[in-house]
């Protein structure tokens, strides 16, 4: 592998100005392509602290062994070039706009004598123009269906329309009214074209014209009495309207602009886009993108902005629309929209709406991101062979004899020490095992404080501890020494008789069946105190490893280095997996007891008193502070309260001015989640499992 220090450039040979930068591999393969402001700048920052650089950087830059640069006079130059050079070497390490599946469009190919209306997948190609993309071929088709009998333009293949020419009879479209048959010249060449410019105004977005025109003519033919062609222009509009409730106004501006954001974790990046046209969503693309550096939201735009309308360059600059809105702008926002108005050949506008309707779609379409990145995980979580890769990938990285059929992974959430939580969450054979998540409580006694290393310590002791004692009561934990595993069911799992396993109900006991690898949400101090809590417990055939968030780096016990797994290891991604959905898990159940802290108050103690008849009281005096100055008689002349809870009321209030409003201490215990507290986790589906205790 070659050595990065051997192929820098000597101080002072690249030049401080905006130019663009190429990595090659030892063969003169371009493996990396990328831009600057300052090329001084940003090439010293691949040099200047290789530990540092996110791992992906770091295998790039380890991967090349030159660098080469061009300068260029201004950053919208940069732009064209760097667009340049990634189309034609296609580097292995830029990120690479490619779309999860290939999306149809409706296209009309304006540049044949006859154009035709038909559905098109692939590259854009010269002389025809699009409209979309849709996210399903029928949803074209219905359209077309419905507009064919306004628009009766050609949608027949060169082959058919050749034929038809040839015996001098049209197809059945022609017949039913749902083409103009220009292939027996019912209508010369000037005349079909005519109708597919109409068509193709209407797809614009400027149907109010249209709808007006038939209503007109409509009309007009009506007062000549000719009821049938009347009739015919009324079932005309209809269609019209229908095909434009199909897309409902988003933007009241009748705005022409391209709604982006994005989903994205350490790993990937999920992408979203609708198409506005006219103020309507004529289509929606998305992609999802490997992160091959640490890259921002910002940085996500720039990378799409220049390769994604770098190709409506090829179809004069159709696909780029006059305003893109976006969740963060770049730094080159300015160079950007430049370069994108020169290619469309008018101004395009790139901003970050603040609010209103624009502000809303672009959280709708972030919304969509976000499930587009769910269903993408799940694809390969439900791959059977990925799971088992992905768990032997763990088990060789951390040195485990065989690969861990059953993982525990604890997190913790609290805020400045106040409300502090803990989560496990269980996997088994690499998926969610719902029924067998557990919350926590942090006590905070005797541990030293109530931090995350700390917390993390008193619950892993608690879970273990609990877990050997349920171990000894049964006499499992000597069996266990002497070799006896017990029996196990037919599919490897536990029997009857195996460890921790009630005999009577066949269910595991509650904690006495272990993990064979617990991991926790952190880096070296967690791991290290999480493996001190079972040598301290003698808890010895259990591996322990930590997961940190910033590097994605895999931390164990004691190591002076962490095990750095591939970016696209299906073992990484499953340990990701496994540490958000305890992340997702710890801040729910944070937020509930924050929530139930802040909203408690006396009056939950006062007996009698239900929830009616408390808020009966708050409405009528308005708030807790004007009831507290209230007396008996003022209580008891709210309906449904008497004179003796009244008198309740009003002790319970004057206690709580003198004390304080403080809510019942927990008592620090573990629960099992409900059903709305699992909620949807990582396999998007509802949680199953006994309610909380």
């Amino acid at each position: 592998m070659p050595d990065p220090s051997r192929y820098r450039p000597a101080p002072g040979t690249v030049p401080d100005g905006p130019g663009v930068y190429r990595f090659r591999a030892p063969d003169s393969r371009v493996v990396y392509v990328g831009k600057a402001k300052s090329l001084r700048s940003r090439l010293n920052s691949y040099f200047a602290d290789f530990t540092g650089l996110a791992p992906r950087t770091q295998q790039m830059v380890s991967t090349a062994s030159s660098v080469d640069w061009v300068v260029v006079g201004t950053e919208v130059e940069a732009l064209q070039l760097e667009y340049s050079w990634i189309k034609e070497y296609d580097p292995r390490f830029n990120i690479r706009y490619r779309d999860d599946k290939s999306y149809p469009y409706l296209a009309v190919t304006v540049g044949e004598e006859y154009p035709r209306l038909q559905v098109m997948r692939g590259a854009k190609r010269k002389g025809v123009r699009y409209f979309g993309p849709y996210a399903h071929a029928w949803a074209i088709r219905e359209t077309l269906d419905l507009l064919l009998r306004v628009f009766p333009a050609r949608t027949c293949s060169a082959g058919v329309f050749k034929r038809a020419r040839q015996i001098g009879r049209p197809c059945l479209l022609g017949y039913i009214g749902k083409c103009s048959a220009p292939c027996v010249d019912r209508v010369s060449a000037e005349e079909h074209r005519a109708i597919v410019d109409d068509f193709c105004d209407f797809m614009a977005g400027r149907a109010d014209p249209m709808i007006k025109r038939v209503e007109r003519e409509m009309r007009a033919v009506s007062d000549e009495l000719d009821f049938e062609r009347a009739a015919r222009l009324r079932d005309d509009l209809a269609a019209l309207r229908r095909a434009m409730e199909k897309q409902a106004v988003v933007l009241a501006d009748g705005a022409d602009a391209d709604v982006v954001a994005f989903a994205e974790d350490p790993l990937e990046a999920a992408v979203r886009v609708f198409h506005v046209r006219g103020g309507r969503v004529r289509g929606e693309r998305g992609w999802v993108v490997e992160k091959v550096e640490d890259l921002s939201t910002a940085d996500l735009v720039h990378h799409f902005c220049s390769q994604v309308y770098g190709e409506g360059a090829v179809d004069n600059g159709n696909g780029i629309p006059k305003e893109v809105l976006v969740p963060a702008l770049p730094d080159d926002a300015d160079a950007l929209a430049d370069w994108l108005s020169k290619l469309r050949g008018s101004r395009v506008r790139l901003r970050t709406p603040q609010r209103g309707d624009k502000r809303d779609l672009l959280q709708t379409v972030a919304r969509n991101a976000e499930q587009a990145l769910a269903q993408h995980k799940l694809r390969r979580a439900s791959d059977l062979t990925a799971r088992g890769k992905a768990l032997q990938e763990i088990a060789d990285a951390i040195g485990m004899d065989s690969a861990p059929l059953r993982i525990e992974c604890y997190d913790v959430s609290q805020i400045q020490g106040s409300d502090v939580v803990a989560s496990m969450v269980v996997f088994e054979d690499g998926l969610p095992r719902k029924s067998e998540y557990r919350r926590f409580s942090v006590r905070g006694r005797g541990s030293g404080g109530t931090d995350d290393v700390s917390a993390l310590s008193e619950v892993l002791r608690r879970r273990f501890s609990r877990y050997l004692e349920a171990r000894a009561e049964t006499g499992e934990l000597d069996d266990m020494r002497n070799g006896d595993t017990g029996d196990q069911g037919d599919n490897g799992s536990p029997g009857p008789g195996a460890p921790g396993i009630d005999p009577q109900t066949g269910r595991p006991r509650k904690f006495a069946y272990p993990p064979q690898l617990v991991i926790v949400d952190g880096g070296a101090p967690q791991a290290n105190a999480a493996g001190q809590v079972l040598a301290d417990l003698g808890v010895d055939d259990i591996a322990v490893c930590g997961l940190a968030k910033a590097r994605e780096e895999v931390w164990l016990p004691l190591g002076e280095h962490p095990v750095v797994l591939s970016r696209t290891s299906e073992g990484l991604y499953l340990l990701q997996r496994i540490r958000d959905e305890a992340h997702r898990f710890a801040i729910a159940y944070h937020r509930a007891r924050r929530s139930k802290r802040m909203t408690a108050s006396a009056l939950d103690s006062v007996p009698g008193l239900g929830e009616h008849r408390r808020k009966a009281l708050l409405r009528q005096f308005g708030s807790l502070k004007r009831l507290k100055a209230a007396s008996i008689e003022e209580v008891a002349t709210v309906p449904g309260v008497g004179r003796r809870t009244a008198e309740a009321v009003v002790v319970a209030l004057a206690g709580d001015a003198t004390s304080g409003s403080t809510p019942a201490a927990e008592d620090g215990g573990e629960t099992r989640p409900s059903e709305r507290e699992k909620g949807d986790g990582a396999d998007g589906r509802p949680a199953a499992g006994a309610d909380a205790q």
